[in-house]
């Protein structure tokens, strides 16, 4: 336990100056009353007791009166639910085929928006944009009118690395810069740089058709390491849709089987959004890490509710048995 105010600790000297006035006291009511002192009905020892309960609460709350105004504090260990949620946005020219309307983009950033409203200030939220590579578009924050607009300026282009995309938002939640090794993917031994964030989440929004390398597995598996879980959205049909682009029209599909494994790697769910709707209620399935962390809380508020408690009783005590306050 600390103290706010720790000098006014020296007021605790008063208590053995109070103790030695009351002893006093009772010398001289014995030496003045002689054997009458005793003598207030019942047993003598019965009113020796009595006699020292009263002024003994009274002491007792003094002395926390006393301790309370140097404003203690002490370590407390609460619960928190606490974190960091990269939302990762596949922004590849294969999000722009409307089996969610208006397209499987704006259908993500406008479920994402009412994610991001949802959220208590204590999580911080960052966006990563990727397509051919990555983007960190809004480091995590608190600032909801930030992410928000980050969200806002996401535009569709080029092919889709989804490897680069978790990579991406590795870097996004790490505070040193991370670089992508094909040899570190491959042995899958999390670099030294990359810490351990057991509290972040990443939400990866996404049709799953990976067109470019990193292996997403293999970049999955790091984030598995530094204990980050992947949650991966699938945007769009598994039938799929023609995608009318650049005068080509492209059949686009839902790639479930990798999404899942990607999942299942870093101990996260995966979720088929078949519609609009469907993706905002996913959004509120996704579970953030409930945290015990110790904080310093001042408890002066409990010293002096202890105090008061026993100024009443001693005062109580004397009130009943004497008639008057010790």
């Amino acid at each position: 336990m600390t103290f706010i105010w720790p000098a006014m600790l020296l007021t605790l000297v008063l208590v053995p100056l109070l103790v030695a006035v009351y002893l006093r006291l009772l010398r001289w009511r014995q030496a003045r009353l002689g054997p009458l002192a005793i003598l207030h009905g019942g047993s003598v020892r019965r009113v020796r007791v009595r006699r020292h309960l009263p002024p003994a609460f009274t002491l007792g709350g003094l002395t926390l009166l006393f301790v309370g105004l140097a404003r203690p504090e002490a370590p407390i260990s609460l619960p928190h639910i606490e974190g960091t949620v990269i939302l990762a946005f596949d922004v590849s020219n294969s999000m722009l085929a409307d089996d969610l309307e208006p397209t499987r983009l704006e259908a993500a950033k406008a479920a994402a928006r009412a994610f991001v409203d949802d959220q208590p200030a204590v999580i911080r939220i960052g966006v990563v944009a990727f397509g051919g590579g990555g983007l960190v578009v809004q480091p995590p924050t608190n600032e909801r009118e930030a992410i928000l607009a980050a969200i806002d300026r996401l535009t569709p282009q080029g092919g889709t690395s989804i490897g680069e995309g978790i990579f991406t938002s590795l870097n996004a939640l790490s505070d040193k810069p991370l670089a992508l090794d094909a040899a570190v993917l491959e042995s899958g031994v999390r670099p030294p740089q990359l810490d351990d964030f057991p509290s972040a989440v990443v939400v990866l929004l996404t049709d799953g058709e990976n067109t470019q390398s990193p292996d997403p597995l293999e970049v999955a598996q790091l984030a598995a390491e530094a204990g980050v879980r992947i949650y991966p959205v699938g945007v769009g049909s598994v039938e799929g849709t023609v995608l009318a682009l650049d005068g080509f029209r492209i059949l686009t599909q839902l790639n479930e089987v990798t999404l899942q494994e990607i999942a299942d790697a870093t101990n996260g769910v995966y979720y088929h959004a078949e519609d609009e709707q469907a993706l905002r209620e996913i959004y509120q399935d996704i579970e953030l890490q409930m945290t015990v962390r110790g904080e310093t809380m001042e408890i002066t508020s409990i010293f002096a509710g202890g105090s008061m408690l026993l100024l009443l009783t001693g005062a109580g005590l004397a009130l009943f048995w004497f008639g008057r306050v010790p």
